[in-house]
């Protein structure tokens, strides 16, 4: 039996009936792992308990803590990780974001969070084909 690590990505998101579990199930979808944080404070709460994730995936609409603020103290944290940040068109409020969505484009989000793990990501699709061929013999 084959192991990999998959990939695990915190996405942070306000409560939004809809909103979080759209992201959670498309990331899912791709065989990550989520963790998810309804808030800003919940986040870095998270974060600072789970601090090897692979990449965060932030709503630039956060209510309680600024998206930007947000993204600094996980950098502080982590200068490394990787963060996405989901906003409306024109939104610039997050420059410690590596990555910027405009809007929900679920199939760009999983092309950046691929292309953050690429070999993970190979053994993933390598691994559902194995099963789909599994599956029809």
């Amino acid at each position: 039996m084959l192991f990999m690590i998959r990939p695990c990505f915190l996405v942070i998101d306000r409560e939004f009936p809809g909103s979080i579990s759209t992201r959670k199930l498309v990331i899912e979808t791709a065989k990550f792992n989520v963790i998810t944080a309804y808030s800003g404070q919940e986040a870095l709460e998270l974060f600072t308990r789970f601090p090897a994730v692979s990449g965060i995936v932030l709503d630039g609409g956060l209510d309680d803590i600024s998206c930007d603020e947000v993204a600094e103290k996980i950098k502080l944290l982590q200068p490394m990780v990787p963060i996405v940040v989901i906003a409306a068109p024109g939104f610039k409020g997050c420059p410690a974001a590596d990555h910027q969505l405009e809007s929900f484009d679920p199939a760009k989000l999983l092309e950046i969070l691929r292309s953050l793990k690429p070999q993970a990501s190979a053994e993933i699709e390598k691994r559902n084909e194995e099963l789909s061929r599994e599956k029809l013999s």
